[in-house]
């Protein structure tokens, strides 16, 4: 692990992680990481749980980490990993609560989004592994609150600052592009753009065919077990 991302998640990780994986620090966890690998969800209930955990062993085949969860517990991570870097990606915060909860707050709590938890585990899983971790656990069930999220918010980036040394520290806007970045991590420059990807009209459109496709498996599986069943009435 090279590069230990203490940001919160809707500041830009999603570009960060594609600019970081250019750069060769690659794999970098993010999010994504656990929707696609839902086998992950157990290993962040056992942090938030505060038991003993094999960081290493985690995060073995990983250059980088951005995004929640992992930047909830970025204290643990500059312990295990002394030497690597650790990067505040930061945003506007009145622009960082609108973007959170019109995207990843507020559409998992969609009716529909409601009943596939109920007819997918893993998605079950994951969702009550987020809640644990971001909602309930850093914003004390009050992320509906403006004033009360943005002031975490402050309050997260301010810990980071204080509590990581000038030399390993670079807080950081995906809007300062390459430059900072590539001087930070000593590497040379891309003669390519920055990547910037999932602003909120995207993550929506993404979301949106994602539910479209668990509904569809919903109901197949559905079919299936109707079909089943009917074979032993």
């Amino acid at each position: 692990m090279h590069v230990i991302g203490a940001g919160f998640g809707r500041t830009g990780t999603t570009s960060l992680k594609a600019a970081l994986e250019q750069l060769g620090f690659d794999p970098c966890y993010h999010m994504m990481e656990v929707i696609k690998n839902p086998s992950h969800v157990p290993f962040w209930e056992a942090v938030h749980r505060g038991e003993a955990v094999d960081w290493r062993g985690f995060f073995a085949s990983y250059g980088a980490t951005v995004d929640w969860p992992a930047c909830t517990y970025y204290e643990q991570l500059m312990d295990v990993y002394p030497d690597a870097k650790v990067l505040l990606s930061v945003r506007d915060p009145a622009r960082w609560y609108t973007s959170t909860y019109n995207t990843i707050y507020s559409i998992p709590r969609k009716p529909a989004v409601r009943i596939l938890r109920l007819l997918v585990p893993p998605m079950r899983k994951f969702v009550n592994m987020v809640n644990k971790t971001v909602w309930a656990g850093t914003f004390q069930g009050r992320f509906a609150d403006r004033d009360f999220a943005i002031g975490v918010f402050n309050a997260h980036n301010e810990a980071v600052k204080k509590q990581t040394p000038p030399d390993r520290l670079l807080v950081y806007d995906v809007k300062q592009g390459w430059e900072p970045l590539c001087t930070f991590l000593n590497v040379p420059v891309p003669d390519t753009p920055f990547p910037h990807l999932n602003d909120t009209r995207t993550f929506r459109r993404l979301w949106i065919f994602a539910t479209g496709l668990l509904i569809a498996l919903a109901v197949v599986i559905i079919a299936i077990l109707i079909f089943l069943r009917s074979l032993y009435l």
